[in-house]
């Protein structure tokens, strides 16, 4: 389950009354977390403009450009995301800054009291807290991104929002969602609203039918890459084009070609719908603005950093499935020049495909430490060294980050500055940042 601890005594108080709600299979549906908002009086019905993101790789880089974009028009929004990374704050920003300690145990004591007895979920009452402040505080728009999942999804009662979307599909939390990826696309697809344009990716066939067969059911125009709209990156620009016209924009800030596809996800939301006025000027803004930590994040000076020898790369991703895996391969694939030493240090929670992540890195052939990841049920290290040898991969056990970067600058002697990527979880990627100093804000 997720886990938080703040330095706020009145937080870590509803904190840990939250880590006592009971997580598990039985806690997707809407039922409890209609009930729960029922008694705070329904605040999700008195919201700014939604834009509702789901999907299983990007969803959380694409509300990132929304943001951007919205704050770039000179508009505030309201945002909440998950799992948090070092603060449990990180899951609710009011109007673009991180919520408060006070407003946060306020709320958080609020939405428990008002759900005793319901056995709620913590991602039930995470929500229903973040719902209340975005009820109460004046914004612009609001931006939900799906916990998991989302046809029952606790977001998922919200009722009109302005605009749907939905990012990569692929195989991850199948002990909620399943093993066949044309039923997560099902699930996904849940999100869809009478009237609401839903914005997505282009998928393969397969997929594409249950989509449209959910965004049909639900009375939903569905506006998919490719038909509704198209990007494509080329000469350094993100080149995007609808029914309004073309645009021709920077490729964003952030690292990975992917992340020219959740951004053009981004605009391609913000131009179908017309409850927020974003001007293509601030669409074009957008790309250099938008932030979205551990995700291909290059780590700057800092405790864990400045192990490594100068020249170095430590590069931070909480990928976890083979699809985000693949885009991290790729975009370090095009960085590793002849001869320069590769480290990927390698943590996974148990839950997770371990070969399935390792796969699209063993052309690369990097050296490989596996760590654990403290306070979550993980693959052992052993376990995951023994799956890179079957590989061919070659690496050591290091038990955790700040041996195995020791490790790595130990080996570095006489050799060209290596790159290290860091990957495996944001449980993990979130102890690192923590680390190094460099927690979001």
């Amino acid at each position: 389950m997720d886990r938080a601890a703040s330095d706020d005594p009145a937080v870590q108080r509803q904190l840990d009354r939250l880590g006592t709600l009971s997580p598990g299979a039985d806690i997707l549906g809407l039922e409890r977390i209609s009930a729960l908002l029922a008694r705070l009086g329904d605040p999700h019905r008195r919201l700014p403009p939604v834009f509702h993101v789901a999907g299983t790789n990007g969803k959380g880089s694409t509300c990132a450009f929304l943001r951007a974009a919205i704050e770039a028009a000179g508009l505030s929004a309201h945002v909440y995301t998950s799992p948090h990374l070092v603060r449990f704050n990180e899951r609710i920003r009011i109007a673009g800054r991180l919520i408060e300690d006070a407003l946060l145990a306020e709320l958080l004591a609020e939405v428990l009291d008002a759900g005793d007895g319901m056995a709620a979920s913590f991602f039930e009452v995470t929500t229903a807290a973040a719902f209340l402040a975005f009820s109460r505080i004046p914004a612009d728009a609001c931006i939900v991104e799906v916990g998991l999942g989302g046809r029952l999804d606790a977001t998922n009662v919200l009722e009109a929002p302005a605009a749907c979307g939905i990012a990569q599909l692929g195989l991850d939390h199948q002990q909620f969602l399943g093993d066949r990826i044309e039923d997560v696309a099902a699930e996904k697809a849940g999100i869809a609203k009478r009237g609401v344009p839903l914005l997505t990716q282009g998928y393969i066939p397969l997929l594409a039918e249950r989509i449209g067969e959910a965004a049909a059911a639900a009375g939903a125009r569905w506006l998919p890459r490719g038909a509704g709209w198209d990007a494509s990156p080329a000469s350094g620009r993100l080149h995007y084009r609808d029914g309004r016209g073309a645009l021709d924009l920077p490729l964003p800030r952030l690292s990975g070609r992917h992340q020219a596809d959740n951004a053009a996800l981004a605009v391609a939301m913000l131009r179908h719908q017309r409850a927020v006025d974003v001007p293509d000027a601030a669409l074009e803004e957008a790309m250099g603005r938008a932030q979205w930590p551990a995700r291909l994040q290059r780590l700057g000076p800092g405790p864990l950093h400045d192990r490594l020898p100068p020249g170095s790369e430590l590069w931070l991703d909480g990928g976890h499935n083979p699809a985000a895996a693949g885009a991290v391969a790729d975009f370090l694939s095009a960085r590793l020049a002849a001869g320069r030493p590769f480290h990927l240090v390698f943590g996974l929670l148990a839950a997770k495909d371990a070969a399935g992540v390792l796969e699209p890195f063993a052309a690369q052939a990097p050296e490989i430490h596996t760590v654990a990841i403290p306070g979550h049920d993980h693959h052992p290290p052993e376990a995951l060294l023994a799956l890179a040898r079957t590989r061919g991969l070659g690496g050591r056990v290091a038990g955790d980050v700040e041996s195995a970067l020791a490790g790595i600058a130990a080996d570095a002697a006489g050799e060209a500055p290596p790159v290290v990527l860091i990957l495996g979880s944001l449980y993990l990627a979130g102890e690192v940042l923590r680390a190094n100093r460099q927690p979001p804000d």
